[in-house]
């Protein structure tokens, strides 16, 4: 009984995600992921109290995903120049968007707007990450490896420039080479903000 409670539920977040992925958060009703799930709308409700907590959860568990992809990068680490373990953490988070492009596609187009919490959530969730690039971006400064300057406008430029192109991959539906991808964004972040000789030394 219970894996198929647990079935069921699992039906009701997938049948969403899609319908999120299609028609956009806003216009997706209880009508239509109950039509495309094949179940009674009173089934629905043993499972969520509304469309808003079936997009939550779907949005908690990206969000979970992505933050698990994102790693700290070490200045000290002397196996893995900083070149390194930046190319890396671009390649998780790129990677971890276009496994699951429906998703990326609802976080990035439809996730600010829906409520005042909700909102508040999701710029903590962002508070959480720029907090991780800012550490990093700071320690590397004090190491010669990033530039002088506003370490939080060094985050945010670089979660700006990840949010972007997946934004135009995933709601263009593009073709795209993942190594391209990071090569090119690693050839930005070095124009911006870090010494591209310095974070190809190990230390």
């Amino acid at each position: 009984m219970a894996s198929s409670k647990e079935d069921r539920r699992a039906q009701i977040l997938g049948v969403a995600r899609k319908e999120f992925a299609r028609r956009g958060y806003h216009s997706t009703t209880i009508e239509d992921i109950v039509a495309a799930a094949g179940i009674a709308r009173g089934t629905f409700y043993l499972y969520f109290t509304d469309k808003r907590a079936v997009f939550e959860e779907l949005v908690d568990r990206f969000s979970a995903r992505l933050g698990m992809a994102i790693l700290r990068v070490d200045p000290g680490d002397p196996g893995r120049s900083v070149a390194d373990q930046v190319k890396e953490n671009t390649r998780r988070v790129l990677a971890a968007c276009l496994e699951d492009q429906m998703m990326a596609k609802v976080f990035m187009a439809d996730t600010m707007g829906v409520d005042e919490a909700f909102d508040r959530k999701l710029l903590g969730f962002y508070d959480e990450v720029t907090k991780l690039f800012v550490e990093s971006l700071t320690e590397g400064q004090g190491l010669g490896l990033v530039k002088a300057g506003d370490p939080r406008l060094f985050a945010m430029f670089t979660m700006g420039g990840l949010r972007e192109v997946l934004f135009q991959i995933v709601k263009r539906d593009a073709d795209y080479d993942l190594d391209e991808l990071v090569e090119g964004l690693f050839a930005m972040f070095s124009s911006g903000f870090l010494f591209a000789d310095a974070v190809s030394r190990r230390g």
